[in-house]
């Protein structure tokens, strides 16, 4: 064992200090010794030399650079031994340290920046804490190109607030704009290196989407969240139904399911809260769910399908099937409507025949004839000229 062996740097007695900033105090206190030693430079060679302050100046300068063009020189032996001592021993030493301190810099940086320990500088960004147990990286990816789809979110930063990537982000998921910081989100001081008192929004994904337990992780982040006031700015996800509302009592703005093969239920949980809970209820049949019914359309308009639909008690017209069989889900809403099929949200547990469907688009086409009958009888009425006054004698 080589217990006296002396430190490479300074920098190695003081590993309790951050490397980043030894270094960039290390270059700042060479650059004002530098600036010294330039300063110094030039009034001497404006004082014992015939040279201007602005020759003196070029002429310190192209010795520093060792570019020397020889159209100034020092003639006097004081300005002589000033050029070797402070310009070619001191000066262009100093410049050479500076340049490797700040290459060393840079190689500590991207170090720092693949291992996700950097601490960026982020303002309105979205916050992802935890990674999925698996499929991560694809969920990232696709979770990124959904929200940058969206007009606002064109460019907003992406930070995943994880132990997982350890060695540094998959190629193709940093190609997405996506960094990264190593750490928990129950931790404070991870939290505030990410900024999340400064993000949009924050997600806190389930650390197992099918184990329960993984809740009260979740809720533990949550309640950190919410002690920083930041409950109203996160989309938790929450694995059992019945912590629902422990989340609710944080003021967590928008709780959901996980769901790993759709993170468009979550960007719509981000972008647009409250429209998550159709998403949801669309992948079961507890409540509501989308139902195909097959029925000929021809005569009535997407307005007035909505409408038969919704009047009756049916459900929502979400999309129609055309001849073609292609799904149409925003059609013209006064263009009358040529297909072979509805696609409607109805209730699970009571879910409509198509032939009371049938019914309902039959009786709101009477409904029609009638109401421009009686709009048609109206406006005859009013065209009719008025009868003649009669004479008085």
């Amino acid at each position: 064992m080589m217990r006296n062996k002396r430190p490479l740097n300074p920098e190695h007695t003081q590993s309790h200090l951050p490397m980043g900033g030894l270094i960039r105090s290390r270059i700042k206190r060479l650059f004002v010794i530098l600036g010294g030693l330039v300063t110094a430079q030039i009034f001497i060679l404006w004082t014992v030399e015939p040279l201007s302050l602005l020759e003196a100046l070029w002429l310190t300068m192209t010795t520093l650079v060792t570019v020397g063009y020889g159209d100034y020189s020092p003639v006097t032996p004081i300005g002589r031994l000033s050029t070797i001592a402070l310009m070619f021993v001191s000066a262009i030493t100093l410049l050479t340290l500076i340049v490797s301190d700040y290459i060393e810099y840079r190689f500590y940086r991207r170090e720092r920046i693949l291992t996700g320990r950097w601490i960026y500088k982020m303002k309105d960004h979205i916050v992802i804490i935890n990674t999925p147990r698996s499929g991560g990286e694809q969920y990232f990816m696709r979770f990124a190109s959904q929200i940058r789809s969206v007009p606002e979110y064109h460019t907003v930063p992406i930070m995943l607030l994880t132990r997982q990537f350890p060695g540094g982000l998959p190629a193709e998921l940093a190609d997405c704009g996506v960094v990264h910081f190593h750490g928990s989100g129950n931790d404070p001081e991870a939290l505030k290196s990410v900024h999340a008192g400064s993000a949009r929004h924050i997600i806190v994904l389930a650390a197992d989407e099918t184990d329960p337990f993984s809740d009260s992780l979740t809720f533990d982040i949550a309640h950190r969240l919410a002690e920083s006031n930041l409950g109203g700015r996160a989309t938790v996800e929450c694995v059992s139904d019945h912590n629902r509302g422990r989340f609710k009592a944080l003021g967590v703005r928008t709780t959901i399911r996980p769901v790993r093969t759709y993170p468009e239920i979550m960007v719509r949980a981000v972008v647009a809260p409250g429209s998550e809970k159709v998403l949801e209820d669309m992948f079961n049949y507890e409540k509501d769910h989308p139902h195909r019914y097959d029925l000929e359309l021809d005569d009535l308009t997407w307005a007035d399908i909505v409408s038969a639909l919704v009047r009756h008690g049916i459900g929502t017209a979400l999309a129609y099937i055309d001849h073609e069989n292609e799904v149409i889900c925003h059609p013209d809403t006064n263009a009358e409507v040529e297909g072979k099929g509805l696609i409607v949200l109805v209730r699970s547990s009571e879910t409509p025949d198509v032939s009371v469907v049938e019914e309902a688009l039959d009786r709101y086409r009477d409904f029609l004839i009638q109401w421009r009958a009686l709009h048609e009888e109206k406006a005859a009425g009013q065209d009719k000229p008025d009868a003649p006054e009669s004479s008085v004698h």
